[in-house]
């Protein structure tokens, strides 16, 4: 026997089934998104899915020093933070409409 509940309770139980199946959808499109961070002169390019997984680290011969290692280190935390920025913001407004503060 299917339980029963007043007509308002009812409604908010299905927006609440139809809202977490709108952020299910939306997290899954984010996850299946490709984010590109360059450095500068991009010299190292990091594209990272949605769900934040290192795809591809693209590395130009020229940042290549050995006399100086802590450049291309540099280069790769650029790139890789420019990636995951990208990714918070699209988050934040893929997912910030079915969560607003928080």
């Amino acid at each position: 026997m299917k339980p029963q509940f007043p007509g308002n309770m009812q409604n908010m139980i299905k927006q609440a089934q139809k809202l977490q199946k709108d952020m299910a959808q939306a997290q899954e499109q984010l996850n299946q998104t490709d984010f590109v961070g360059k450095s500068a002169d991009d010299a190292v390019v990091a594209t990272f899915s949605g769900a934040r997984q290192l795809k591809d680290l693209q590395i130009k011969p020229e940042a290549l020093d050995p006399d100086d290692p802590d450049m291309l280190q540099d280069l790769i935390i650029m790139a890789v933070n420019s990636a995951m920025t990208q990714i918070d913001q699209q988050a934040e407004q893929t997912l910030g409409k079915y969560t607003p503060g928080f």
